[in-house]
């Protein structure tokens, strides 16, 4: 079997027990807690490096190992030999997409190839020599309150629909703290750009603070374009950091190390959390968060294994009093939407006008629909903001967002406007006016109509208005789309129909109605086949 190498450490402390001190092998090894066979292998290697003692002062740990191990294992590596390191490295690489590919299995082969090769363990000792020498493990120092890596766990808890009985898989969420390993953990029912933006929004919460830098992996609800370099977050995930004051750094793709506290955080919670939960039956998520609540203080008060506190005493010492303080309103997720300022400067988002600032007219906005709010963006700048109101045709309007000759304009009340059409057109014109304002629950609902009949009036003459002004008084419908059928049917020019006949004109006037007239009678005798069933 082979033996364990031991560190340069203990082999120089060998040498100087033998040399200096004149210890035994014996000696040496219940000294240094290593089996005397090994101290023989050592003495005889210096030996036959011509090694002695006291070691030359420039002489380091990895001069040492070369001299040591360079004389027998050249011999003895010319008789089993090794595949290329580099060979191993790169197929334990593959193992993130193909998870059989293991040490185990390429030493199995290495064996199949070289029956007379290295043992196993001999085998990992020398890829692990290999892999510490390519490049150096990055030992990041976290500050308190710096840094927050989230994660999905990777196991799933069944969650059973006490209806049917079919069972479906609700995902834990899991945030972890740089400096204080402070952990969160909840279950959601899906993994969805709903239940990524909550799970940040309940762990802030429950740390009663936001962290400078939030961390995730590159999931599709954080990163629509994953990229070493320039990743591009979710629009929606991005809006949400900067409501908290937060900076979303996406971990590299591919690159463990870049979230290895969440990854360490996952691994506990499915251990702690996951697997304690694993003989229970649940019916909901919120039972199943009500079951979490214990284990996750429970996780959180363990004490650590190599250093003294818990989780719970560093964040209260260290990340706690640092992290940045939450903003005064809750985040509300919101839908968004591309859309248009019309002319009249308000942009129609779910069937309803909310006003942006006038200089934005014809021009692309991105409208964020919340619950409750309605948020306009030009640019990447919020330039309005509404309560979201649910009427449908209804308008929102900002004072502030109309030009001074509108505003004046908007000192026009519905009497002065009724008086303009009368003075402009006439009488039946200004009733239809007045019809049209009382129409609408808002004013400025009735001017785009008000407009609309006015500039009929320029194409088709103010007599003819005048007179389709009274026939719709009479059908009793003063709407824009009345009054342009009138006129452009040519019915203002027919005589006034009587009360009966009004009620029956009621119906839609169209040019594409031929009317009874157009129909004439067949007689069947003289003219078969020409009508009739």
């Amino acid at each position: 079997m082979a033996r364990k190498p031991v560190s340069m450490r203990k082999a120089r402390e060998i040498l100087r027990l033998k040399h200096e001190m004149g210890l035994g092998v014996r000696r040496i090894a219940r000294s240094l807690h290593i089996s005397h066979g090994t101290v023989v292998n050592y003495l005889g290697r210096a030996e036959e490096a011509g090694i002695g003692w006291p070691l030359p002062a420039e002489m380091d740990d990895k001069e040492l190992q070369e001299l040591l191990f360079s004389s027998r294992g050249s011999a003895i590596e010319a008789r089993r030999p090794l595949p290329p390191m580099e060979y191993i490295h790169k197929e334990l690489k593959t193992a993130r997409r193909h998870k059989g590919v293991t040490l185990k299995l390429l030493w199995e082969e290495y064996r199949a190839e070289h029956p007379d090769g290295y043992g196993y363990t001999q085998f990992c000792e020398y890829y692990k020599r290999f892999a510490d020498g390519l490049e150096p493990a990055l030992r990041q120092p976290y500050r308190a309150g710096e840094k927050l890596f989230v994660d999905w766990a990777g196991e799933t808890i069944p969650v059973t629909d006490p209806s049917n009985g079919l069972v479906r898989r609700a995902h834990l969420f899991v945030a972890t703290l740089g400096a204080s390993n402070y952990t969160y953990a909840e279950v959601f029912p899906n993994t969805q750009l709903p239940s990524w933006i909550e799970a940040h929004i309940r762990t802030w919460e429950f740390l009663g603070g936001v962290a400078r830098i939030t961390v995730p992996d590159n999931e599709r609800t954080a990163v629509t374009k994953a990229c070493r370099y320039e990743p591009v977050l979710h629009r929606t995930y991005e809006n949400l950091a900067e409501h908290y004051g937060t900076v979303i750094i996406p971990a590299r793709p591919r690159e463990a190390r870049d979230k290895a506290k969440v990854e360490a955080g996952v691994q506990q919670a499915e251990r702690r959390i996951i697997a304690a939960l694993r003989d229970r039956t649940f019916f909901g998520v919120a039972e199943i968060n009500r079951a979490i609540g214990p284990l996750l203080i429970d996780l959180n008060g363990r004490p650590f294994q190599k250093m003294p506190g818990s989780r719970r005493e560093l964040f209260e010492e260290l990340d706690k009093p640092a992290l940045l303080p939450l903003p005064p309103r809750r985040y509300e997720p919101g839908e968004w939407r591309d859309a248009k300022a019309n002319i009249d400067y308000h942009v129609q988002v779910d069937w309803h006008f909310y006003s942006v600032p006038y200089q934005l007219a014809n021009r692309p906005v991105d409208v964020c629909l919340g619950v409750r709010t309605v948020e306009i963006f030009y640019r990447g700048k919020r330039v309005a903001l509404h309560a979201r109101s649910y009427e449908r045709g209804g308008v929102t309007t900002d004072p502030a967002h109309r030009p001074k000759a509108h505003q004046r304009h908007l000192d026009w009340t519905p009497g002065r406007l009724i008086r303009w059409a009368g003075k402009e057109v006439g009488p039946e014109c200004a009733r239809v006016v007045a019809k049209l304002l009382e129409s609408k629950p808002h004013p400025e609902q009735g001017y785009r109509g008000c407009l609309g009949i006015m500039r009929l009036g320029r194409r088709y003459g103010k007599e003819r208005l005048e007179a389709a002004s009274r026939r719709a008084m009479l059908l009793d419908d003063c709407s824009y789309r009345r009054i342009k059928s009138i006129l452009a049917n040519g019915a203002d020019r027919q005589p006034l129909p009587s009360t009966d006949e009004a009620s029956a004109e009621r119906k839609i006037l169209h040019s594409n109605l031929r009317g009874r007239d157009y129909y004439a009678p067949v007689d069947p005798v003289t003219e078969p086949g020409k009508g009739g069933y």
